[in-house]
């Protein structure tokens, strides 16, 4: 990747960010560990997530332009974050950048680059039972 341009513009910007997460909530909400989490209505959290990864990878201050600064870890307390569900929301980003096309060498850094994130919102050690 040419360290002159942002993540979001290596990756095509608007368009990829908007097939991205387009491709990714249909294997969150089908996963068993994911699912559970997430409200019958998508739409709300899809358009946030697009706005987030948008700023998070270079791209345009929309997420903040809306609704302030990210506080990511704190948004995502309420939920039950396990390694495991830090892990599985990878795997299904990992799916999605693969069936949109995203080349190897971008979904590499894009990985690399949500997994700090990821495992940083984990809350809870095991699932429950």
């Amino acid at each position: 990747m040419n360290r002159n341009i942002s993540l979001y513009e290596a990756l095509g910007g608007a368009g990829t960010i908007r097939r991205m997460v387009e491709s990714f909530y249909p294997k969150v909400q089908a996963h068993p560990l994911l699912g559970p989490l997430f409200p019958t209505d998508i739409d709300p959290v899809m358009d946030r997530q697009y706005m987030f990864l948008t700023q998070f990878f270079g791209g345009p201050s929309l997420y903040s332009d809306e609704y302030g600064h990210p506080m990511m870890r704190a948004r995502h307390l309420p939920f039950p974050i396990t390694p495991e569900r830090a892990e599985a929301w990878l795997d299904c980003m990992r799916r999605a950048l693969s069936e949109i096309g995203v080349e190897e060498q971008l979904q590499a850094i894009v990985i690399d680059r949500l997994s700090g994130p990821a495992h940083h919102f984990v809350n809870t050690l095991e699932e429950e039972t």
